[in-house]
């Protein structure tokens, strides 16, 4: 049988392992992608590493997530990657030239080639055929010094695409119907690579949509093949020169297909509090809207923004809606300047907010109580607009400009046909994007009081005994344990402040327990870390003195954080997760025996109720290694000294 396209890049860049699905595998990095709210830390961990200079092919730093400057340290970290980036080899990319996402497609995607990016929608760039994957900010750093980049080898699912989109149903229905489908964690150990005859239909827009959302499936990324519309898309972006054909062989083996025929395919909307949530429109159409927000790395593009004022030209937006849109770049903030669809937005009453992620991640425009805001983003977890108890649903631009325009949800196929016109010629800027120095010995570094050193943990103890400090339930999110907002990003770069907000909106004693405690154990119910990349997410609690994660079962990207912060990531069965409860003591015995002989589970005792419990441990010799060391930033260190020390 044939390749799919995910194992022919794979095999093109397996550096250590055997390409059979769930094997370890360690693969060559070529672009890397950090932003500043995960890649301050990021860029403090490389310069820990002690590495001179990148090493990847493309490196780069964007600014996006903390725009918003009400005190120093927002503006003290963007000067420090500044600096840091042009010292050890990074692109940066300026405050206000755009999402990462957005950008990087635009100006670096480059088909056949593997990317590593601090941020959960890096897949976003499989719209370009690549093999984009998002990790944890640690991951990237060494990934920057030229280390291989450790996962399982996925399975992949072959997505069959077939017809058209019918009008006014978009490709955000298309990534809504697979989620509708396989659910926030149907896609976890899992690639989703789309084919068929359908897949021409689409633009380069469209696809980045569909691979930008794979995230919430809990995928290792998505991925499409090349084909005209890529060259097209890059001959517009004056990269002609970067095309590659690639795709899968015509036999090729899929572990699971799915077929979606677009022709059938409806307008579809996520309802709250999850982006699986999923119902035609029809379900809920007429219900009153009081905010409705175009943006985020989702639906930011050029054709996102051209659709929206096609629709808004000449029209207002209702008197009972706020409605807010981000340009996902500045390309796409001036075209829209240059072909007069700011004007429409304008005139229309949209208040038009700067290139960047904004209110996606709870940074700025937070909703009226009890109001329904309808979005165009790509998650809608309880509380990530800044509001709680918030009524965030998911939708597509098409349906956004309609309801803005009616004052409730409507379904899209009510619009009027009207003319949708993307520019054939787009004015090329980079100017904001600086290149590192020629003379990195000259540079200085520049750190602001906001910027604390990384912490780091000690070799795993023989034994770990503790305290239960939280019980979580299923689909417990990054959100949910490392909160984002204007309040909490600035702290990123600050572990010891921005430990102080660990489970904040689920339990306020949470941080005050575990100091009293000397840290202790988390137990978690499945997809357990679901959502962002966030390393915070296991680096704080760490901090806090977290030993271990007793859950029914992890999310990828968080459980190789808790890997790379020396966290022991542990798997209950059903009848221990119902049994252990907050405030039980639990002594883990002989940990360091378990890693150290390849044990497959260790021994849990619950001295509050004297019940014993054996915890899977699922993780491969070089987890173990990381972990006995203490975390993946001692053990490259230790890695790195090798060779020296012989």
């Amino acid at each position: 049988m044939g390749k799919t396209l995910t194992y022919q890049i794979l095999e093109n860049h397996l550096v250590e392992g055997k390409l059979e699905a769930g094997s370890e595998i360690g693969i060559k990095i070529d672009q890397a992608l950090t932003q500043d709210a995960t890649g301050t830390m990021a860029c403090l961990q490389f310069e820990a590493l002690g590495i001179p200079r990148v090493q990847t092919e493309v490196a780069v730093s964007y600014v996006d997530h903390n725009m918003l400057q009400t005190g120093f340290e927002n503006a003290d970290d963007h000067r420090y990657l500044q600096s840091m980036a042009s010292k050890y080899g990074l692109y940066f990319s300026r405050p206000g030239n755009g999402i990462c996402h957005q950008v990087h497609l635009e100006r670096f995607s480059t088909p056949g080639k593997t990317m590593l990016g601090s941020d959960s929608h890096t897949p976003t760039c499989g719209g370009m055929g690549m093999l984009a994957i998002g990790a944890g900010g640690l991951d990237v750093a060494v990934a920057m010094g030229g280390g291989a980049f450790y996962l399982k080898a996925p399975k992949v699912v072959g997505i069959k695409l077939s017809g058209r989109l019918q009008r006014q149903v978009a490709a955000k229905d298309i990534i809504l119907e697979v989620l509708r489908r396989l659910t926030v964690k149907g896609g976890v150990g899992k690639v989703l690579e789309y084919h068929g005859e359908g897949v021409s239909s689409l633009d380069v827009y469209q696809r980045a949509t569909i691979t930008n959302m794979g995230a919430e499936l809990g995928a290792t990324t998505s991925i499409f093949p090349t084909d005209e519309r890529t060259k097209e898309f890059l001959r517009r972006q004056g990269r002609e020169d970067a095309f590659v054909q690639v795709h899968p062989d015509a036999d090729a083996a899929y572990d699971e297909v799915l077929e979606i025929d677009l022709n059938e395919l409806v307008p579809l909307i996520a309802k709250p509090q999850s982006p699986d949530n999923v119902v035609p429109v029809t379900e809920v159409e007429g219900l009153p809207v009081q905010q409705v927000l175009v943006g985020s790395c989702t639906n930011s593009s050029l054709k996102d923004l051209m659709t929206v004022a096609a629709y808004l030209r000449g029209q207002k937006v209702h008197p009972s809606v706020s409605m807010a849109l981000s340009p996902g770049s500045k390309q796409v903030f001036q075209e829209i300047a240059r072909n007069g669809a700011l004007t429409d937005f304008i005139a229309a009453g949209v208040r038009v907010l700067e290139s960047a992620c904004g209110p996606c991640i709870g940074m700025g425009q937070a909703p009226a109580t009890g109001a329904v805001s309808l979005r165009t983003f790509n998650r809608n977890f309880e509380g990530r607009s800044g509001s709680k108890n918030d009524l965030v649903y998911l939708c597509s631009p098409e349906m956004a400009v309609a309801s803005a325009i009616a004052g409730k949800i409507t379904d899209p196929r009510k619009l009027p046909s009207v003319q949708i016109v993307v520019p054939e010629q787009i004015v090329i800027d980079d100017s904001m994007i600086l290149a590192p120095s020629d003379t990195p010995e000259a540079v200085e570094v520049l750190r602001g009081p906001n910027i604390a050193p990384v912490p780091l943990k000690e070799p795993l103890d023989d034994d770990l005994s503790g305290f239960v400090l939280i019980k979580t339930g299923n689909n417990v999110t990054t959100d949910h344990i490392m909160p984002a907002g204007a309040k909490i990003l600035p702290l990123r770069s600050n572990v010891p402040k921005i430990s102080e907000f660990v489970f904040t909106n689920v339990d306020a004693g949470f941080v005050k327990r575990a100091k009293e405690r000397g840290g202790g154990f988390i137990i978690g119910g499945e997809n357990y870390g679901q959502g962002s990349s966030r390393e915070h997410a296991a680096l704080a609690p760490m901090y806090l003195g977290v030993k271990a994660v007793l859950a029914r079962q992890f999310a990828r990207i968080h459980k190789s954080n808790l890997v790379n912060f020396g966290i022991v990531p542990l798997e209950l069965d059903e009848a221990a997760y119902a049994d252990v409860q907050q405030d039980h003591e639990l002594q883990l015995a002989d940990v360091k025996k378990a890693f150290e002989t390849g044990a497959t589970s260790v021994t849990v005792t619950n001295k509050t109720t004297g019940k014993i419990y054996q915890a899977k441990l699922d993780l491969s010799k070089r987890d173990r290694a990381i972990i006995l060391d203490g975390g993946l930033l001692n053990h490259t260190r230790k890695k790195n000294a090798a060779p020296a020390a012989a």
